[in-house]
This record gives C-alpha cells, structure tokens and sequence, in this order.
C-alpha cells in the first residue's frame, strides 16, 4: 500500500480520490512521516458506520438523566442566574 504525505494528500486531493474511487488504489496517510490513517475505498454495499454521535442528541440525553433526580423547585437557569449575583 503507498504510503502519501499529508501535504501531497492536500495538494492533490481530487486526483487522489479519483484513484481510491475507480482505481480502488488504498493508501497509507502519513504526518512527518509517521502513519496516521488509512485512504481506502467503499464497496457500495458496505455499510457506513460514523463512530462521533450527534453531540446535540447526547445533550439532550444528559440533560433527561439530569432531570430526573433534579429536587430543586428551581430551574438551572434559575440556579446559575442566582449564582452570577
């Protein structure tokens, strides 16, 4: 597998994809020289897996956990508002 320096990977980005899309050429990236990751074609079939969730749902969730042993009668906006007097 060759290995491509992220500055040549920038550099020729359209061309590299190009070769990974229909030549389905992989490549090692590197960073001074060093392996960082890998450049790698997609069967059509394989499924697409993004391991970073949605950042705004995962608030979401912790604020319902939050919620649900909240024993204030106030808010938190309500709390940090008193606490910034």
């Amino acid at each position: 597998m060759p290995e491509i320096g992220i500055r040549e990977l920038k550099t020729h980005a359209s061309e590299i994809i190009r070769q990974v899309r229909d030549e389905r050429v992989r490549y090692v990236i590197t960073y001074r020289g060093r392996p960082v990751g890998v450049l790698l074609p997609l069967r059509e079939s394989e499924p697409i897996e993004v391991t970073a969730g949605d950042p705004w749902a995962e608030l979401q969730e912790l604020g319902e956990e939050i919620g649900k042993g909240w024993v204030s009668n106030q808010s938190s906006a309500e709390l940090l508002s008193e606490m910034r007097r």
